[in-house]
């Protein structure tokens, strides 16, 4: 029998699963807390663009510029620029989650400022991140086709957990743009007390999205090391 078809009915294939659940759940979660608190207008009537700007100028932040996407999604820092990228929903809605998000992003804005070592570092790895993760999973196939060659497999597995550290470095990025985004929130009062309980459910849930994927990824080198770790063909 082919050797992927082989695999293809492999029982690990259950970590898949898991990784996928686990996925669909945080997925679900973020989209019910951000929808929810998106329909909440804040006291303040504060936009998260203003909400932005004005976190970004109490912070010294002057150079840091706060842009309006086209789309409804894809919030972000670009630390190459010093721009804060909000959605269109975001930028110009006064909602608990438009204010919180914003806030977060500005949270990436500050670390880059105070030169955060985490940030620093998940900044360093995304260019061998970004080779290893294309090239990972095509050397392990590239390898079970040449006969089994091993130095191919371990390289592919190896450049795949690249991803995986990448990810792992991500967590206390997230987590700490979040409590900084709180802390500034509550500073600067862009939020009523009641208001930040919903705030910190948004950013929890956000945040969450980032442990899933890290669990399905280590999940997924898991079951790249029971297939191939060995680096024999099963049954030899």
């Amino acid at each position: 029998m082919p050797y992927f078809s082989y695999y293809y009915w492999d029982p690990t294939y259950f970590l898949v699963l898991i990784g996928l659940v686990i996925s669909l759940l945080a997925s679900a979660m973020v989209s019910s807390a951000m929808n929810r608190y998106s329909k909440i207008r804040n006291s303040t009537g504060l936009t998260g663009g203003e909400a932005a700007r004005r976190i970004l100028n109490n912070e010294g932040l002057y150079s840091v510029q706060v842009e309006c996407l086209q789309q409804d999604s894809g919030d972000h820092y670009d630390p190459k620029t010093q721009t804060v990228r909000l959605s269109y929903s975001n930028y110009h809605n006064a909602s608990v989650t438009a204010v919180s998000v914003a806030a977060h992003e500005c949270g990436h804005a500050i670390q880059h400022d105070k030169e955060y070592a985490f940030l620093n570092f998940r900044t360093a790895l995304v260019p061998v991140v970004n080779i290893g993760s294309r090239l990972g999973v095509p050397l392990i196939i590239l390898g079970v086709i040449l006969s089994w060659n091993y130095t191919l497999i371990q390289i592919g597995i190896w450049a795949f957990a690249l991803s995986l550290l990448f990810q792992l470095v991500t967590l206390p990025v997230e987590f700490n743009a979040s409590a900084r985004a709180v802390t500034k929130i509550e500073q600067y009062g862009l939020l009523s007390s009641m208001e930040v309980s919903g705030s910190k459910k948004v950013l929890r849930a956000a945040a969450m999205t980032y442990v899933a994927a890290a669990a399905a990824s280590a999940l997924q080198l898991l079951r790249l090391f029971l297939l191939f770790g060995g680096g024999r063909r099963r049954g030899d």
